[in-house]
């Protein structure tokens, strides 16, 4: 499952075999929440199946969808790179089941795997200077 995660692109056999052997399934009921906005949170989540919403400002009335993942995407790789609160809400949309791996087990694999951890690092910045660009063109187009 990890070998289809674009973050996760290009480690090899052993740092794959790392993180599943860190990974935790859950399970999260349709409805709901998984990590909430404003929390602190140290988990990188992975959706097996189902399906997810990612929400700013959930439950309040300027509440805005941002994403709905499914099978293979992902969310929580900011707290990879950094320790500050959620960015947004992720909601199950139906049942889901999640992997989760910390981030202290990406700072193992730093220490045991330097190379593939550069390589996971890199990924990181690419999907987000991505999802940065997606931003731009949507503001660019209502303004």
């Amino acid at each position: 499952m990890l070998q289809n995660v674009p973050i996760l692109a290009g480690l090899d056999d052993a740092a794959l075999k790392f993180l599943w052997d860190h990974a935790l399934e859950s399970q999260s009921a349709a409805e709901s929440v998984i990590v909430r906005e404003g929390e602190s949170g140290n988990r990188f989540y992975l959706v097996g199946q189902g399906s997810v919403r990612v929400c700013k400002h959930f439950g309040e009335p300027n509440q805005i969808q941002m994403a709905r993942l499914g099978p293979g995407d992902f969310f929580g790789e900011m707290c990879i790179l950094e320790t500050l609160p959620r960015s947004a809400t992720v909601q199950a949309v139906t049942d889901t089941t999640l992997y989760s791996l910390t981030s202290l087990t990406f700072f193992h694999l730093f220490e045991a795997m330097p190379g593939q951890h550069s390589i996971l690092v890199v990924n990181i910045a690419r999907d987000l200077s991505r999802r940065l660009r997606h931003l731009d063109e949507a503001f660019a187009a209502r303004y």
